[in-house]
């Protein structure tokens, strides 16, 4: 994961995250064509900036940008895998498929986009499957949730954003159900709303 500065928010308890439902709905139609990609050697992952802008009380998300995966193809990627991440965090990660690592040019372009509209990056999304179920016998009694991981709390600590939102995504009785969480760049909770834009007395 690229480092990047973030949102100054030091020294203040964590704001709470109000997020455009749109966000949501163009973060799941990618997360279920990743989701439909999956097989048990390929545990493909889905993830996506968030953009938006910080009031006194809230972070506001109203962008999302999705980039390019540099996992395999960027030296320093590579590198970091090889020795931090392989070793820290298991073999499963020798794995080229599996994690994320924003390609650095397509950062600098969603955060000069960004600037270009007024918005800043206030953190990431990324996509948890069930993958006790999708991925290989071995992974059975080791179920995902939106809940982040060991190497997402490594992630999250390096990139120091404000916002981390972890989806998780499962198939169950003919339909896909999810849920969202949030955590800050320390790990710890962020509260999480999503805009109810639909069927609500204005």
């Amino acid at each position: 994961m690229t480092a990047l500065a973030c949102v100054p928010l030091s020294g203040k308890t964590a704001l709470p995250a109000l997020v455009s439902d749109d966000v949501v709905r163009r973060f799941l139609d990618a997360a279920a064509a990743e989701y439909a990609c999956i097989t048990p050697d390929t545990p493909r992952p889905c993830f996506g900036v968030l953009l938006g802008t910080v009031a006194e009380d809230a972070l506001l998300v109203s962008d999302i940008a999705f980039a390019r995966n540099a996992r395999t193809t960027d030296p320093s990627a590579r590198a970091e895998f090889a020795a931090t991440i392989v070793p820290r965090f298991g073999s499963a990660y020798e794995n080229a498929v599996r994690a994320w690592w924003v390609a650095p040019a397509d950062l600098l372009r969603i955060s000069r986009d960004g600037d270009d509209r007024g918005l800043d990056i206030l953190g990431s999304i990324h996509l948890h499957p069930d993958w006790h179920r999708l991925g290989p016998e071995c992974e059975r009694d080791r179920p995902l949730s939106d809940r982040p991981t060991p190497m997402d709390e490594y992630v999250f600590r390096g990139a120091g954003w404000p916002l981390n939102v972890v989806c998780y995504l499962e198939n169950q009785h003919g339909g896909f159900y999810y849920s969202l969480a949030a955590w800050d760049g320390e790990c710890a909770p962020v509260s999480l709303r999503v805009l109810a834009s639909a069927g609500v007395p204005a």
